[in-house]
């Protein structure tokens, strides 16, 4: 782990002298007005300004948290599934909260897929409401550098069990805590935005898999955190890393989650 000290500081003055000849040698260029970050967000891509943790002490934390996941994930009946209800007439099965998610039927035609004339027809995954959910990644600065927090997340469907993740994954449904459960860790950062102190840096609806979920969309929030606010990891699941280092991590075996990538995908 990077030290706060003497090394922090080196590292404090080379990103903000190598970021200042950077933008001068690109001022000719023209710089997106959409996204005006993205220029400095190249730059951070280019090389590893972590003031936290070395590549490798990155791979090995997510190495240990694949191996200590205690989540167990066991084939059962799908008419065993608990608070899940097949309607005896549709044969559609929905949670008994009515929210969540909704399995139903469709029947798609059309002679311009691999399936030939005809179309098919199939299962798929209908959110209920449509509203689809909230992808929030936090950005903030130490020392003058941005690093950005990360979860080692596990999910049922997971390759791997465990995937690196934004700082919130969660439905509406989450967020109104219809399951009963706690809130969120960070939602507040994304449903209270506004804050002066909160600089949206990217919010838009990103499309899902359209193969197996219908009219699917999340919103994909990237905020900037003001430096001067403290933000306490909730867990030792959580992590700051640099852009490099998340960019870096996409050429391993599905270790980035499609979500934490879509949200980056800007720069």
């Amino acid at each position: 782990m990077v030290d706060d000290g003497i090394n922090a500081s080196i590292i404090e003055i080379q990103y903000k002298q190598e970021l200042s000849n950077f933008m001068h040698h690109l001022k000719q260029t023209v710089v997106s007005s959409v996204y005006p970050h993205k220029t400095e967000m190249l730059f951070e891509s280019l090389r590893d300004w972590s003031l936290f943790y070395s590549m490798d002490e990155v791979k090995q934390w997510f190495l240990d948290k694949r191996k200590n996941c205690k989540m167990r994930v066991i084939d059962i009946p799908l008419k065993e599934v608990a608070h899940w209800v097949i309607d005896n007439t549709t044969g559609n099965i929905f949670h008994d909260t009515k929210d969540f998610f909704i399995i139903h039927g469709i029947q798609v035609n059309t002679d311009n897929r691999e399936v030939g004339k005809g179309g098919w027809e199939q299962p798929i995954l209908e959110q209920v409401g449509y509203d689809g959910g909230i992808l929030g990644l936090i950005r903030k600065r130490f020392r003058g550098v941005p690093h950005y927090l990360c979860e080692a997340k596990s999910e049922p469907g997971n390759y791997g069990k465990v995937q690196l993740s934004p700082t919130l994954q969660a439905t509406f449904a989450n967020l109104r805590q219809s399951h009963k459960g706690k809130k969120p860790n960070y939602a507040r950062f994304f449903e209270n935005n506004k804050d002066s102190k909160i600089k949206v840096l990217f919010d838009s609806w990103l499309a899902e898999d359209g193969g197996r979920l219908y009219l699917k969309r999340n919103r994909g929030i990237l905020i900037e955190i003001d430096e001067n606010i403290d933000i306490s990891l909730e867990s030792d699941d959580f992590i700051w890393l640099s852009l490099h280092q998340i960019k870096e991590l996409l050429i391993e075996d599905a270790w980035i989650n499609p979500h934490l990538r879509g949200i980056l995908a800007h720069v």
